[in-house]
């Protein structure tokens, strides 16, 4: 097969959902492994226009890189090299525990192992943070634990896969009986659920808009998302805010690249603000 063409750009999941959230006007703090190499030096410099990038820990390994394929109908197959993840320990590495303080966020992905991942979600719920958990990629064979999770946020695959029901609904009242305080299933073009404690169940609606590239689109939403919590937006008008945000992001080629910017965030921020007031 011949590609039709080929782009270049910073990415990552954790990256991806990090800048969304500096792009809400959150104060953001990243933690992550990069390696020694020509790559790791422009992911610092890269990182550094939108966020705090001092708690990057550089490995004596090469970056972690992947390569996207999207089809002609936006949909993407990605492949990964991640042994800089794999390596990473940001309680042993990153100086994490030591930055976290009462009332921060702390969002967490899939990428690390999964007892690492595990152990953050616990020092960061003991020091007082809201922990939100998107486990993508999912390890093969290893359920997430998630009795230190504040908030999970899982596609409609993942739902499936962790609870063992396509019932989106049920799906994330059992994330929540697994140990969640609440739940949000994003749904594609459909938009999302969000399930709480108390048994409520809201779905928000995604603008219908044209799809070129859907790479990115799910950390634009748990970015974006967590973003507005930490400016104190209700979980409600946050999940409305990152469904758009990453209605956006979906009719734009690229990860890092297709999400909105710092305007494009503060008006979508002012005006669902303003619907929901």
């Amino acid at each position: 097969l011949n590609a039709s063409s080929h782009v270049d750009g910073l990415g990552g999941k954790g990256a991806n959902q990090a800048v969304a959230a500096a792009r809400t006007g959150a104060d953001v703090g990243f933690h992550a492994a990069i390696g020694n190499d020509a790559a790791g030096l422009w992911i610092r410099e890269q990182l550094s226009r939108d966020l705090d990038a001092s708690h990057l820990t550089t490995l004596a390994l090469p970056s972690d890189r992947s390569t996207i394929i999207v089809d002609a109908r936006g949909e993407n197959l990605i492949v990964t090299g991640a042994s800089c993840a794999a390596a990473f320990d940001p309680l042993a590495d990153g100086g994490f525990a030591t930055s976290i303080e009462r009332g921060d966020i702390v969002v967490m992905q899939g990428n690390l192992l999964p007892g690492v991942t595990t152990a953050c979600l616990r020092a960061a719920r003991s020091a007082g943070a809201m922990t939100i958990l998107n486990p993508s990629p999912l390890a093969v064979g290893s359920t997430p634990c998630m009795d230190a999770v504040s908030l999970a946020v899982v596609n409609a695959g993942e739902a499936e896969q962790l609870t063992g029901t396509g019932d989106t609904a049920a799906a994330a009242r059992e994330l929540i009986r697994q140990g969640a305080d609440s739940a949000i299933v994003t749904l594609g073009a459909a938009g999302c659920l969000v399930a709480d404690r108390e048994g409520r169940i809201a779905r928000f609606a995604a603008p219908e808009v044209d799809v070129v590239d859907t790479s990115g689109a799910g950390d634009v939403f748990c970015g974006c998302l967590a973003g507005c919590l930490a400016a104190g937006i209700s979980l409600a008008a946050a999940a409305r805010i990152a469904v758009r945000a990453a209605a956006i992001s979906v009719g734009r080629p690229g990860t890092l690249g297709s999400c909105p910017d710092r305007q494009e965030m503060k008006i979508l921020m002012e005006t669902t603000e303003a619907e929901t007031a």
